[in-house]
């Protein structure tokens, strides 16, 4: 599936969010000078552009190195790459899950795997239960099924919403795209 416009526009006003935040701005208070980053700045936003399309573009072994790369450079440390919950919603969090899934772990919980997917650790249980994704020796479930899992969904996505269901199931209709396990009748 080809992305939306709006998902390109997302996730490159979030990148020049992140980069203005996490590289740039620390840069001009170290230099004490917001000039001395500025041609920095125009050219990432030009970069951000670029990277975005990257990211949702079809060849995924150069979304995959630029992923590695941006999650390198805005999150160095000593430790393992371990993003809150939360971040995996932001669009450079779903990029990143679709296209290398969790760039620091085989395996990840159930709660994160939830985050990554959108959806609830229930939702990862009935998965699991249903072969949708791979459970890990360890526990939790593997990141590479989960990243699979998205690439899927991605795929089959409906590039239009006729219904004006937002990818939800209709009433009575069961969704075998996040939890899998609304009943017929619900809303």
């Amino acid at each position: 599936m080809r992305a939306s416009t709006a998902e390109h526009v997302q996730l490159r006003d979030d990148l020049i969010r992140v980069v203005t935040s996490r590289l740039l701005d620390p840069l001009s208070v170290l230099l004490q000078s917001d000039s001395a980053v500025e041609s920095i700045r125009r050219q990432m936003r030009g970069d951000a552009e670029m990277w975005a399309a990257q990211l949702l573009g079809p060849d995924d072994t150069c979304a995959r190195q630029l992923a590695v790369r941006l999650v390198a450079a805005l999150y160095p440390g000593d430790t393992p790459f371990d993003p809150p919950e939360e971040w995996w919603q932001t669009p450079l969090g779903r990029a990143v899950a679709r296209r290398v899934g969790h760039p620091g772990a085989a395996q990840v919980s159930y709660a994160v795997a939830g985050a990554m997917l959108g959806i609830t650790r229930q939702g990862v249980h009935d998965l699991v239960k249903r072969s949708k994704l791979r459970r890990h020796p360890d526990g939790g479930v593997t990141t590479a099924s989960v990243r699979t899992r998205l690439v899927e969904l991605r795929r089959t996505a409906p590039t239009q919403d006729p219904g004006g269901t937002h990818g939800r199931p209709t009433r009575g209709e069961r969704s075998d795209r996040g939890l899998g396990t609304r009943s017929p009748g619900r809303p």
